[in-house]
C-alpha cells in the first residue's frame, strides 16, 4: 500500500468562485504512480468546498442563485457569527455543497462518470486557502 499528499493552493479574484481542478488531481494521481485505490479531496478552509458535478456555465450560475437564496451574503446582520467577520453565509454555503470528495482510482485514471468534474467552491476568496489530496492504493 502506498500513500501520497500534496496540497492545491488557490486565492481566486472573487469572493465566491468554481473552480474546475479535475486537472489538477489527475496530474496528482499521475504523480502518485497508484493504479488501484483511492483519492480524497478536500478543502482545508470551513468557508470554501469541492464537489463533483458537470462543468457547465449555467450550472455554475444557478447553483450560485440557489445558494444565494438559501443563505444570502446581506444583510450581514442576519448572522450571529458576524461580529468580526461578514462571512456567516460562506459557512452555510460549504456546509450545503460539502467539504470533500472521494474518487475511485482505476487503472491508474479516476473512476469519474461521464460528465463529472472535480471542483473547488470558494465562498468567501480573495486570500490564500488550500485544498488536500491524500491517494491510498497499489501500483
Amino acid at each position: 500500500m502506498k500513500t501520497y499528499r500534496k496540497e492545491l493552493r488557490f486565492n481566486t479574484p472573487h469572493r465566491r468562485d468554481f473552480v474546475n481542478i479535475t486537472t489538477d488531481v489527475e496530474h496528482c494521481l499521475k504523480e502518485s504512480g497508484i493504479q488501484e485505490g483511492l483519492i480524497l479531496v478536500n478543502a482545508m478552509h470551513i468557508t470554501a468546498s469541492v464537489f463533483i458535478n458537470d462543468h457547465e456555465s449555467g450550472l455554475h450560475h444557478d447553483f450560485e442563485v440557489f445558494l444565494e437564496k438559501l443563505a444570502p451574503e446581506k444583510p450581514y446582520h442576519q448572522y450571529r457569527h458576524n461580529t468580526y467577520e461578514d462571512n456567516a453565509d460562506a459557512h452555510l454555503k460549504r456546509t450545503i455543497m460539502g467539504r470533500e470528495v472521494v474518487v475511485a482510482i482505476t487503472q491508474g485514471a479516476l473512476d469519474l462518470g461521464p460528465w463529472e468534474q472535480i471542483f473547488y467552491g470558494e465562498f468567501d476568496g480573495m486570500r490564500k486557502k488550500r485544498v488536500l489530496v491524500k491517494i491510498i492504493g497499489n501500483i
